[in-house]
C-alpha cells in the first residue's frame, strides 16, 4: 500500500498510514517489517487503523540511531498529526514492545493494549534477540554464507524454520550497513518499562503466543498475560507450522476483542 501521510522527524521523512473508518486503533510492525505485515494480521475492517513505519523500516527514510523508546515517540507524534487523541494501541513482535511502552508513558490515551509475538517483556537486550545481533554481525561484513554455516542459523533451522526465514531476509536488505546498525541497536535495546508499571496498567489487554517460536518465547507472552491486570491471554496456531491457519486465528481474536471493547464494528 502506498503511504497515506509523510510525517517529518528529526529531517526524516516517516510513512504513515491512516485508512479505515470507525474507533483508531495503532498497529505496529516487528523488526525488519512494514505496514504490510500489520495489514495481513490485521486488515482492520470496523476500524480506522494507523501504523507508521518506523526509521530505516518500509517506506521510511533511512535513521542513523535506533531505540524503542524513539520509535514509540514517532508513533505518538503520529497520532498527534493525524488529530488522534486516544486510541488502541498494539503490535507484533517489536511493535509490541512499543506498544507496551506507549500504554505505560501515556495511559491516559489508550483505550486497550494489544501485544503480539513479543519479543521482549521489559528487560534491555534479551537472550532471544541475540540472533538479530549475530545477523548484524554476518550482515555487516556480507557474509550470508557465514551465517548460514552459524550455530544460530543451524539451531532455527532446526526449531524455528519461520524466524530463521526472516532471519535471512535481511541479507536481501540494500543498505546492509544501516539494516546491521539497526538490528544491533534494537536487539541490545528495551522498551524500558518495568514490571510494577505493567502491572499498575488499568486498560484491557489482549496478548497472543505461539509456540515453534524463538525469537517470541511462548513463556513471554505467559508471562506479560499474566501480568498485566486485565489482560487475556490467547496461544494460536505457530505460524511456522501453519501460516495461513495462524493469520486467520490472529484476524479473529484481534477482530473479537476489540468488539468485545466496543472499539470495532
Amino acid at each position: 500500500m502506498t503511504p497515506s501521510h509523510t510525517l517529518m522527524r528529526d529531517g526524516l521523512a516517516l510513512a504513515g498510514y491512516d485508512v479505515g473508518d470507525g474507533p483508531p486503533v495503532i498497529l505496529q510492525h516487528g523488526l525488519g517489517g512494514d505496514e504490510a505485515q500489520v495489514a495481513e494480521a490485521f486488515p482492520g475492517n470496523g476500524v480506522r487503523r494507523l501504523t507508521l513505519e518506523c526509521r530505516s523500516h518500509g517506506a521510511s527514510a533511512r535513521g542513523d540511531r535506533f531505540s524503542i523508546a524513539m520509535f514509540a515517540d514517532d508513533v505518538l507524534a503520529f497520532a498527534d498529526a493525524r488529530g488522534v487523541q486516544r486510541f488502541a494501541i498494539g503490535g507484533i513482535s517489536m511493535g509490541a514492545a512499543i506498544a507496551a511502552r506507549i500504554a505505560v508513558i501515556a495511559p491516559d490515551r489508550v483505550t486497550a493494549l494489544i501485544l503480539v509475538r513479543p519479543a521482549w517483556r521489559t528487560e534491555a537486550s534479551p537472550s532471544n534477540m541475540q540472533a538479530f545481533e549475530t545477523v548484524s554481525r554476518f550482515l555487516a561484513s556480507g557474509d550470508k554464507a557465514g551465517f548460514a554455516a552459524s550455530d544460530v542459523a543451524r539451531t532455527y533451522a532446526l526449531h524455528a524454520p519461520d524466524n530463521l526465514a526472516s532471519l535471512n531476509k535481511f541479507f536481501d536488505s540494500a543498505d546492509p550497513e544501516n539494516t546491521s546498525l539497526l538490528l544491533s541497536s534494537i536487539a541490545a535495546d528495551g522498551p524500558g518499562i518495568t514490571e510494577a508499571q505493567l502491572r499498575a496498567l488499568s486498560v484491557p489487554a489482549l496478548v497472543i503466543g505461539n509456540a515453534m517460536d524463538l525469537v517470541h518465547p511462548l513463556a513471554s507472552a505467559r508471562h506479560l498475560g499474566a501480568l498485566i491486570p486485565r489482560a487475556a491471554f490467547l496461544d494460536i496456531t505457530p505460524k511456522a507450522q501453519d501460516k495461513p491457519r495462524h493469520l486467520a486465528e490472529l484476524r479473529a481474536a484481534i477482530t473479537a476483542f476489540l468488539q468485545h471493547q466496543g472499539l470495532a464494528s
